[in-house]
């Protein structure tokens, strides 16, 4: 009899990554928190990076040289992936992933996916995707080949996720048919509560 295989999620193992343009002490903090933030989204951070630079780099988030030593982490580590403690711009998103040929996430993408895994009305649920889609709308030529890389993990949870980051167009059309069914939801629930406060008049 052929053995099992136990399909757990892949362990995402992560390189934490910050840029300090001023106070050691306020990007030490924010790091923290990133920490944190990645823990609750299910990963596990086993290395942080901080590069000291007058400004971010406005191509790369990370200056050449970081970026090797980044690359050098991530193959003596094993790590899956890299995240940035700031929110990466659509070309920053692209061209980091190309030089460090690896699964790179931001700050804001951690916390839409922690909003993913605790929406549980049908309101929420609608919302998290809503703001997960519109997000990936701007930054869907960078995110494309970072989101094939796994099958699962930070980014690509959420409710109704159909891998729609492929394709720009079905995303804007789920976008419109999630905004009508928001709608809809509200609608309903002024419906059930003008139809309770109308019960609730005629027995007072």
């Amino acid at each position: 009899m052929a053995e099992l295989i136990d399909l757990k999620e892949l362990e995402e193992r992560v390189i934490l990554i910050a840029v300090n343009v001023g106070d050691e002490r306020e990007t030490s903090a924010s790091l923290d928190e990133l920490e944190e933030l990645a823990q609750t989204a299910g990963a596990v951070p086993i290395a942080r990076i901080v590069q000291n630079r007058e400004a971010v780099h406005p191509g790369t988030y990370l200056g050449k040289g970081k970026i090797l030593e980044v690359r050098e982490l991530l193959a003596d580590t094993g790590a899956t992936g890299v995240i940035c403690d700031d929110e990466l711009s659509p070309a920053q998103l692209r061209n980091l992933e190309d030089a460090l040929d690896t699964k790179v996430m931001d700050r804001t993408m951690v916390i839409l996916d922690i909003f993913a895994s605790r929406a549980h009305t049908r309101e929420g649920k609608i919302q998290v995707e809503l703001a997960q889609l519109r997000y990936r709308a701007i930054r869907l030529v960078g995110m494309r080949n970072s989101l094939s890389r796994l099958g699962g993990g930070i980014g690509t949870r959420g409710p109704g996720e159909k891998k729609l980051e492929t394709d720009r167009r079905l995303i804007h059309q789920r976008i419109g048919q999630l905004k009508r069914e928001l709608e809809d939801v509200k609608r309903h629930r002024e419906v059930t509560r003008q139809h309770r406060e109308k019960n609730y008049s005629l027995t007072a």
